[in-house]
């Protein structure tokens, strides 16, 4: 098949949005830590991104999308790019391959909620690439790749399942090896910039379209459908968990800015498969229960530190079914249970349930593994002072 140079240039442009929200995250999170780590909660985003893009190239493209074995991997016919190329079909190969990276390191970045405030670089990086290659490029094989959940049928269209869960309860996980942070429960720990934490949702906001669109890889009917429900779900989230906050005191834009990110979560698997109307649905359902998990986890006292679980995970896992819940063969040739298609809806079921088990206990072995090896927490003094100046010997300006 020849290339198509309009949808060449709409997964080029798309690629770059999604790659614009890995820093979104960085400035999401960083607003809402203490001023002593802004610094690095953005560069732990950024680094994430740097390690990712590397084993993307070397081995996790090929694991994500290589010939499959037995279901749950694929193979390394790609290893180091071989075979990858400026040819393919629609769009280049080589132009898949690093729209697929970008998912890959936004992941990462995502889950480092958990880890804000007391993880050592060094650890950080030794995890990173341990996570990628054995949570994130299976999960992503088992959906895009050929592996079992493909198989299935199960439908995931930008990354319900991949992106949201993997990350939301890989963080979980992490965050219960690591440990709270010192004095956390019983000292102030209020963000520290909510503008900037405004400023990063907007950023991902704006990258979701090419998150969700670009997942269509052509610039067609079904991008732009992606393109409006995206937005529509996300509307809606803001509003409900707006509201939900409102009742219980005062309507915050922190709480706002996080329905958003909620809704964006939700209507990921489902961009490609359900209309406008089942997107105001999905989004307010996902504002209400996401923020309704928060609360549990402070009621809790569970230190994830910037609610990636509350939000990715529990998102991610409703979205997933809400997938087969209203998807319409109409728009995505696949019908669910709202048409009639109890199968399509236990499919979700199984295929959400088994990723919440992987991400969490794999991330939770490979997180003690290192935990308990080198270590992933700073010295106490090293939390009091601030990882900018502990890990990095900056600091930013008063």
């Amino acid at each position: 098949m020849e290339l198509d140079s309009g949808a060449t240039a709409f997964v080029l442009i798309a690629t770059a949005m999604v790659m614009l929200m890995t820093p979104g995250v960085g400035l999401f999170y960083g607003g809402m830590v203490r001023k002593k780590n802004f610094i690095s909660t953005i560069m732990l985003s950024m680094i994430a991104f740097a390690v990712v893009s590397i084993q993307w190239v070397l081995i996790g493209y090929s694991l994500a999308f290589g010939t499959d074995i037995g279901g749950f991997i694929g193979n390394l016919d790609h290893i180091g790019l071989a075979g990858v190329g400026m040819e393919g079909e629609g769009i280049p190969d080589l132009l898949f391959m690093v729209f697929q990276l970008v998912f890959a390191g936004l992941t990462l970045a995502i889950l480092t909620s958990a880890l804000a405030e007391r993880v050592k670089v060094s650890s950080f990086i030794i995890f990173g690439l341990l996570w990628t290659t054995l949570v994130y490029d299976p999960l992503a094989h088992w959906a895009w790749g050929g592996g079992w959940a493909h198989q299935l049928g199960a439908l995931d269209f930008a990354g319900g399942t991949v992106v949201h869960i993997s990350a939301g309860f890989g963080a979980l996980a992490a965050a219960l090896v690591i440990g709270k942070r010192i004095g956390f429960g019983s000292h102030s720990m209020e963000p520290h910039n909510i503008p900037m934490t405004l400023i990063g949702g907007a950023l991902l906001w704006f990258g979701w379209f090419g998150f969700n669109a670009g997942s269509a890889l052509a610039a067609d009917g079904l991008a732009a459908s992606a393109f409006v429900v995206t937005n529509t779900a996300a509307a809606a989230g803001a509003l409900a968990w707006m509201l939900g906050a409102w009742l219980h005191g005062k309507p915050s834009s922190l709480g706002m800015i996080s329905g958003a990110v909620a809704g964006l979560v939700a209507i990921t698997p489902a961009a490609g498969f359900v209309d406008p109307i089942s997107a105001i649905v999905i989004g307010l359902v996902a504002g209400l229960i996401c923020y309704k998990a928060m609360l549990w986890r402070i009621k809790k006292g569970l230190d994830e530190s910037l609610d990636a679980w509350a939000i990715h995970g529990v998102g991610g896992f409703w979205g997933a079914l809400a997938t087969g819940i209203f998807a319409t063969a109409t728009i995505g040739g696949v019908d669910g249970l709202l048409y009639g298609n109890v199968t399509q809806f236990g499919i979700q079921i199984v295929d959400a349930v088994a990723a919440v088990l992987y991400a969490f206990v794999v991330t939770y072995i490979l997180a003690y593994a290192v935990h308990k090896t080198i270590g992933l927490r700073v010295s106490e003094d090293e939390e009091y002072v601030g990882l900018d100046i502990s890990q990095h010997g900056e600091k930013v300006a008063n």
